[in-house]
């Protein structure tokens, strides 16, 4: 069996989330049937990180299993197959016992809201035409990197065995009149870049001092967060994996 990583992208507004699910539509289930189409055999595969019903990715990564060599125009069946809002961008061949969930070293995100009413980004951003302090947004993420334990940011009902998370980067950057929050850790929990950012915005807002907010996140309660934002300003940029494991296969375009 030969393994491989695949990168895509793809907006998530048409999708009951990345995974499969039975009786939803989901992206991963999009990519399976354009696979084992090609292919001509049962394709299951692997993806590297989950993300909600609404979220879009830049890059997220999948990894299957065939014995089948791979067609040397590959990639544009697969992206003739595949429906308009999600593109396979890149097939890298690993080695056997590859995970792509496993392997992968750290995440980022992006959470984009805009404070102008923009037609453009309704589907890919956050319209919040409201006043906003962003030094105290900027001294909330500050806080974020003191933590690792984040229990107080993950929905209920999930089934990680530790809520401990390593934050490698957490920030707000203004352009114009986009508003966006970066966040990059090794791993994330069911809900918590919105739940972050929910909270960070009543922090913004005035509604919630910066001593509330260390105390919500000491808590461990989910009830003290605010998992109130849409899911399109949320984005998954990058999934980060250990130098040389990814080898490019290379197709006729």
């Amino acid at each position: 069996m030969n393994r491989y990583f695949i990168e895509v992208a793809y907006k998530g507004a048409q999708y009951s989330g990345f995974q499969v699910q039975e009786n939803a539509h989901t992206v991963q289930a999009e990519v399976d049937r354009a696979l084992s189409l090609l292919l001509r055999e049962k394709i299951e595969s692997t993806g590297s990180s989950r993300t909600d019903a609404g979220v879009n990715a830049r890059q997220n990564f999948l990894h299957f299993d065939t014995d089948a060599p791979l067609h040397p125009q590959f990639l544009y069946k697969i992206n003739a197959i595949l429906p308009t809002d999600v593109v396979l961008k890149g097939v890298y061949r690993v080695p056997e016992d590859a995970n792509s969930r496993f392997a992968a070293l750290g995440r980022s995100y992006e959470y984009t809201l805009y404070t102008r009413k923009d037609p453009f980004m309704q589907d890919r951003g956050y319209f919040f035409p409201y006043k906003l302090d962003v030094d105290a947004l900027q001294e909330a993420a500050g806080i974020i990197r003191e933590y690792s334990d984040f229990t107080t940011f993950s929905k209920r009902n999930t089934q990680v065995r530790t809520f401990i998370c390593a934050i490698e980067e957490s920030f707000w950057t203004v352009e114009g009149e986009r508003i966006v929050y970066n966040v990059t850790a090794n791993r994330f929990l069911r809900g918590m870049v919105r739940g972050l950012v929910g909270t960070m915005l009543r922090v913004g807002r005035g509604k919630l001092t910066i001593p509330e907010f260390r105390a919500a996140i000491e808590s461990r309660d989910c009830t003290r967060a605010d998992f109130a934002v849409p899911p399109q300003g949320l984005f998954l940029m990058t999934v980060r994996y250990p130098e040389g494991l990814l080898e490019p296969v290379s197709f006729v375009r």
